[in-house]
C-alpha cells in the first residue's frame, strides 16, 4: 500500500520552477544583436545599390588600358585633350571658317556639314570645316565637371589653337545645336554666324509655358519621357536606369526606329554608309558620352535660352534655327515657340522632314549658303 505524502509548494517555487522550465526549453539571441543585424543588412543593401548605380570607369584614350590616340588633338588649358579633323580647304586660303559641333551618340567622323557639301561649292566659297569630339566622345577626354558654359569654352579654345581668327562661324546638329546657345550666351563676340540643326530643346527652360512644354513632352515616347525625367530630377540614376533590365530605357541607346519619322527611315541606310568608324563613337565608356549629355542637357541651366538678347544688334551676324515638322525627337511646338520669343532667329521648318534631315540631299549646302550670305 502507497502512502500518498501532500507537500505543499509556495508560489514563489512555482514561478521560479517555470522560468527555469523556460529556460531550459528555448534559446534566447544576446540583448543587441537583432538590431545589429537589421544595421549590417542595411548597410550592405545601401553598399550594393551604390555599386549598382555606379558606371564603369572611363577609358581614357592613350591610357594603358584605353583606345589608342589615332587623330591630332589639342590641349586644353585644364590639361583635357580635344580631338578634332579638318575638311574643305587649307584654313589658311579660306574665306569661311567653320566649327562644326556634332550631336548624341555621334563623333567627329559625323560632320554631315562637311561630308554632304559637294567639293564644288567647297572650293567654290572657300570653306574650312573643323569638327571635334565633344568631351567623353572619340578620342577627346571625359569632362566629368562638364557644363553648358564649358563647352562654349572648349570650342573657343579650339578655334584659338587652330588659328581660326577672332570671328569663326558655328553650326550645330541636334544635342550639338543646343551647345550653340552657349555660344551665343558666353562667347557671342567671336561668333561670325550661327546655325541650329534640329537643336535639342531643354523642357525645363524658362520662359517655356507649362502647358506648352507637357503637351510637347507627352508627345515623346514614353521611354524617352522616363529617361529625360531621370536625368533632370535624378542625374546620378541615369547610368543605372538606361542599363537596367526591367524596363526599356533611351530610345537612341537601344537604336530603336520608332522615334524615327518616314523620312528618317529612309536616310539611315545612307547614314549607316557613311559611318565607317562608328565604333570610336562610345569607345571610352557610355556614361561619359550620351549620359552625361543628358544630364547636362536636360539639367538645370545656368540661363534660358529664352532670356537671350539680341546677340549681334547691329546686323554683324545672324543666327539660323531650322527645324522639321515630323521630328519626333525634337517637338517642333517648342522650337516655333522659342522663335516666336526670339524675333532675331531667322527660324526656318522644313515641311515632311524628321531629325535627321541635315543628311538629305543638298540640305547642308542650302544651309551652308543661307548662313554664310549673311555673314
Amino acid at each position: 500500500m502507497v502512502v500518498g505524502v501532500n507537500r505543499k509548494i509556495s508560489a514563489a517555487s512555482a514561478r521560479a520552477h517555470t522560468r527555469r522550465a523556460k529556460q531550459n526549453s528555448s534559446f534566447q539571441l544576446p540583448a543587441g544583436i537583432f538590431k545589429t543585424a537589421l544595421v549590417a543588412l542595411f548597410i550592405g543593401l545601401l553598399a550594393w545599390a551604390y555599386q549598382v548605380i555606379q558606371p564603369p570607369p572611363s577609358k581614357i584614350c592613350g591610357s594603358p588600358d584605353g583606345p589608342p590616340v589615332t587623330g591630332p588633338r589639342i590641349k586644353l588649358r585644364d590639361g583635357r585633350h580635344l580631338a578634332y579633323k579638318e575638311h574643305g580647304v587649307p584654313k589658311d586660303n579660306a574665306q569661311h571658317k567653320i566649327v562644326f559641333v556634332h550631336g548624341v551618340d555621334s563623333c567627329r567622323h559625323d560632320a554631315v556639314v562637311a561630308e554632304t557639301m559637294s567639293s564644288e561649292t567647297v572650293k567654290d566659297l572657300r570653306i574650312y570645316v573643323v569638327s571635334f569630339d565633344r568631351p567623353g566622345y572619340g578620342e577627346s577626354d571625359p569632362n566629368p565637371k562638364r557644363t553648358v558654359k564649358s563647352m562654349a569654352s572648349d570650342i573657343e579654345e579650339l578655334a584659338d589653337q587652330l588659328g581660326l581668327g577672332h570671328r569663326f562661324y558655328v553650326i550645330g546638329f541636334s544635342m550639338g545645336g543646343q551647345v550653340i546657345w552657349s555660344c551665343l550666351k558666353y562667347i557671342p563676340h567671336r561668333i561670325a554666324g550661327a546655325a541650329l540643326l534640329a537643336p535639342v530643346v531643354n523642357y525645363w527652360w524658362t520662359g517655356i509655358p507649362a502647358n506648352l512644354s507637357s503637351q510637347a513632352y507627352s508627345q515623346q515616347l514614353l521611354q524617352d519621357q522616363w529617361a529625360v525625367r531621370v536625368s533632370h530630377y535624378t542625374p546620378w540614376l541615369t547610368y543605372f536606369w538606361n542599363t537596367q533590365k526591367w524596363f526599356p530605357g533611351l530610345s537612341v541607346m537601344a537604336q530603336s526606329s520608332d522615334c524615327l519619322s518616314d523620312q528618317d527611315k529612309e536616310l539611315i541606310p545612307t547614314i549607316l554608309k557613311g559611318r565607317p568608324l562608328v565604333g570610336q563613337v562610345r569607345q571610352q565608356g557610355e556614361f561619359e558620352t550620351v549620359y552625361r549629355d543628358m544630364n547636362v542637357g536636360f539639367g538645370t541651366w545656368e540661363f534660358s535660352p529664352l532670356a537671350l538678347e539680341n546677340p549681334f544688334p547691329n546686323n554683324e551676324a545672324s543666327v539660323h534655327v531650322w527645324q522639321g515638322d515630323d521630328d519626333r525627337m525634337v517637338p517642333v511646338l517648342l522650337q516655333r515657340y522659342i522663335a516666336e520669343q526670339l524675333p532675331w532667329i531667322r527660324y526656318h521648318e522644313i515641311p515632311g522632314a524628321g531629325h535627321l534631315f541635315p543628311h538629305a540631299d543638298g540640305m547642308c549646302e542650302t544651309i551652308v549658303k543661307a548662313l554664310l550670305a549673311d555673314g
